[in-house]
């Protein structure tokens, strides 16, 4: 395993440990609203500070993007390498008890994906993947699925809470491929949907308005499972326009030609 990739693993299960202490009594949580329906408590906070602090102690020159206290510059300024973070992706989940919440890591080098961790404490899950070397579930192989028809797909989504004034266009998008799909599901953590394609588990997602923390890693590990990611078009703007497509290859080219109709200039804004 890559050095970079085993620090990115460590800061994971570092982060894993503060969540599932917390998740024994959530009740005793302070959760604030950072907009309707984003929600942040004290342990996203924790989770991240406990990823930023690894990451910095092998890695200080390192830039870092994270969910909750932004971006950072390295010690030495300006760096070819951030750190990608999302302390726990699927914080509504969590504070509802509701099992399906991850800690996502992904690092770019000159804004190309190199490594990934998506790390579900629930089910004791690890997603991993560096660029060129395959993608893995706690050390095991991982391809996507063998699908190829949009009709016997189980396609994952999320609700656009970020973006509600393309809800119509969405709502659009949704009917259509509720028509054309074999299965819908809202889990409500992007990074584990994702991590999910590249296992099999899902044949494709599609979502709108997602920040790049909820995309880094996920994306990284459906490409090195043999899956393609895109944006609404196709193209490879997703971590600019939030909009993101990830599949089997076959799978993902229906669902490009399914959604892109919809596409206005407002939606790609």
């Amino acid at each position: 395993m890559h050095p970079t990739l085993n620090i990115a693993k460590k800061a994971a299960l570092n982060a894993g440990k503060i969540i599932s202490r917390a998740s024994r009594d959530i009740s005793q949580l302070t959760v604030s609203t950072k907009q309707q329906s984003d929600y942040v408590t004290e342990v996203d906070r924790a989770a991240e500070d406990e990823i930023i602090a690894t990451i910095r102690d092998t890695y200080p020159d390192h830039s870092i993007l994270a969910e909750e206290s932004g971006a950072q510059a390295g010690a030495a300024g300006k760096s070819d390498y951030q750190w990608i973070i999302d302390p726990l992706d699927g914080t509504t989940n969590f504070i509802h008890g509701f099992p399906q919440y991850a800690i996502s890591i992904g690092v770019a080098h000159k804004g190309v994906m190199t490594h990934a961790v998506v790390f579900d404490p629930n089910r004791n899950e690890l997603f991993t993947a560096s660029k060129g070397g395959g993608a893995f579930l706690n050390d095991k192989r991982i391809r996507v699925s063998k699908r190829a028809k949009l009709e016997d797909s189980l396609i994952g989504t999320g609700f656009p809470y970020r973006v509600f004034d393309h809800v119509d266009a969405y709502l659009a998008i949704f009917k259509e491929l509720a028509k054309k799909t074999g299965g819908m599901r809202r889990p409500g953590a992007a990074s584990l949907d994702l991590a999910y394609v590249a296992c099999g588990r899902l044949d494709g997602f599609w979502e709108l308005g997602l920040a790049p923390w909820d995309m880094a890693a996920g994306t990284l590990l459906i490409s090195e499972a043999g899956g393609l990611v895109g944006d609404f078009s196709g193209e490879n703007d997703y971590m600019n326009t939030g909009n993101i497509i990830g599949g089997t290859p076959k799978v993902f080219a229906q669902l490009v030609q399914t959604i892109a109709p919809h596409l206005t200039a407002k939606l790609e804004a």
